[in-house]
């Protein structure tokens, strides 16, 4: 899907002073997101890092040390399926110490957190109530509501960016991915209407589609998914050595992030601009 007409309005300043939250953290395009965006920060900006994995933060912060040493790093080990308001406030709270909010020139959510769901079995065979509340709880619920706890806490803040890291599924329906096309659909509405509501406020919202990466997810897919035309996609995309890595999606999101090219609330895909 085609961005909307491209303004520059949007165009993010990330060489200034930030307080940068991403989830899912610990590995994949999260991992590379907050490494190679935190190059860019000034000294005293604060980087929060949220996933389950402690070991992964601690790697992805070491990571982000050594690219940029002059910021503050934050890391906490956290189940978002099951995170509270009140938990995810303290997280906030914690992570700023002392540091008034108007320090900080930009306050930015990365919102990457997501699981891939049950890919064993059919659409019609999923009737585990419970497995439905799990999944909607990681995926789209505990991120509406830290992404609540986030705007409402930087309220003051000059400039507020809000990143929804979101995928071709929420567009189109792929076999045995019910759970992450109907999460991520639901999802990526919540982040439209945001975006519609918020302009007033300084919200700017992107909504970014990495495409195909070669992550523990796509790894996922490809071994059990029961549709082989799904099995077989991910199959082709490594045995041809086109799946795209952390480091290129990584770039094209900055790219776009830093030359504006997108409209609040836009879904953009990687395929979507030449960088």
């Amino acid at each position: 899907m085609a961005a909307s007409t491209m303004t520059t309005s949007t165009a993010v300043n990330l060489e200034q002073e930030a307080y940068f939250l991403v989830t899912g953290a610990s590995r994949g395009i999260g991992a590379k997101i907050a490494i190679e965006t935190t190059r860019k920060f000034k000294p005293g900006s604060v980087v929060v890092l949220l996933a389950r994995s402690a070991s992964g933060l601690e790697n992805t912060k070491s990571e982000i040390l050594a690219v940029n040493p002059h910021v503050t790093v934050v890391t906490s080990s956290v189940d978002l399926a099951t995170a509270s308001k009140e938990l995810l406030n303290e997280i906030l709270e914690k992570s700023l110490g002392k540091k008034p909010i108007d320090q900080f020139g930009l306050a930015c959510i990365i919102h990457n957190v997501g699981t891939i769901g049950n890919v064993a079995r059919k659409a019609v065979d999923l009737d585990d109530r419970s497995e439905w509340e799990q999944y909607f709880g990681t995926n789209v619920f505990t991120v509406a509501v830290l992404n609540s706890c986030f705007l409402h806490k930087f309220a003051a803040a000059p400039s507020k960016l809000v990143v929804n890291i979101t995928s071709k599924a929420c567009l189109a329906p792929f076999p045995s991915m019910t759970y992450y096309c109907a999460g991520k659909a639901a999802r990526e509405m919540y982040f439209r209407v945001l975006a519609e509501e918020e302009a007033a406020a300084g919200v700017t919202v992107l909504n970014y589609s990495p495409g195909p990466v070669d992550t523990d997810m796509t790894v996922d897919i490809q071994a059990n998914s029961n549709a082989p035309e799904i099995r077989g996609y991910f199959k082709n995309l490594r045995d041809t050595t086109t799946m795209l890595t952390t480091a290129q999606t990584t770039s094209k999101f900055l790219h776009i992030l830093q030359n504006g090219l997108f409209k609040s609330g836009d879904h953009v895909d990687y395929y979507d601009h030449e960088a």
